[in-house]
C-alpha cells in the first residue's frame, strides 16, 4: 500500500494468493502502523480482492472510503503500478529466492529500508519518501 502524498510504501505483504485475505491483512498492517484519521480514502483497481464483501466490510468497519479505478483505465492506479515496475526491475528480477521466507525478508528490506529511506524519487524532487516534509 502506497501513500500518494510522498510515494512511501506504508504496508507490504506477500502471499501465494492475491485474495481478500491478503488485501485485508495488508490494510490492517497499514492501519496498525500509521493510525490514520477516519475517512481515509483508499484507492485501488477493481480486483476481486478489493471488491469482495469481506474487504468492503473491513473498510466500512474502519471508516475507510473506497475509491476504485474505472474498468480498463490504467492511469487511475499508475502510482502503484510504477512502484511494482521499480520493485520488479530493481529487486525481484535481480535475485533468485530459494524460499518464501527469503523472498519475504528481502521484500521487507527493499521496501522499508532502501525504497522508503534511501532511494531518490523523481516525484519528490530526488528525495526519498521518508525525508519529505509536509507541504
Amino acid at each position: 500500500m502506497l501513500d500518494l502524498y510522498d510515494r512511501r510504501i506504508v504496508a507490504s505483504l506477500n502471499s501465494k494468493y492475491i485474495d481478500s485475505k491478503l488485501a485485508i491483512d495488508t490494510l490492517a498492517l497499514a492501519l496498525k502502523k500509521h493510525s490514520p484519521k477516519p475517512g481515509l480514502l483508499l484507492h485501488s483497481d477493481q480486483g476481486s480482492q478489493f471488491a469482495s464483501q469481506e474487504f468492503t466490510a473491513y473498510c466500512k468497519e474502519n471508516a475507510i472510503v473506497q475509491s476504485m479505478s474505472r474498468a480498463g483505465c490504467p492511469y487511475d492506479n499508475a502510482a502503484m503500478e510504477r512502484f511494482y515496475n521499480t520493485f520488479k526491475n530493481e529487486y525481484i528480477c535481480r535475485y533468485y529466492f530459494k524460499t518464501d521466507e527469503e523472498l519475504n525478508l528481502g521484500t521487507q528490506d527493499y521496501v522499508f529500508v532502501w525504497y522508503n529511506y534511501t532511494r531518490p524519487h523523481s516525484y519528490n524532487g530526488g528525495i526519498p519518501p521518508s525525508r519529505v516534509r509536509f507541504r
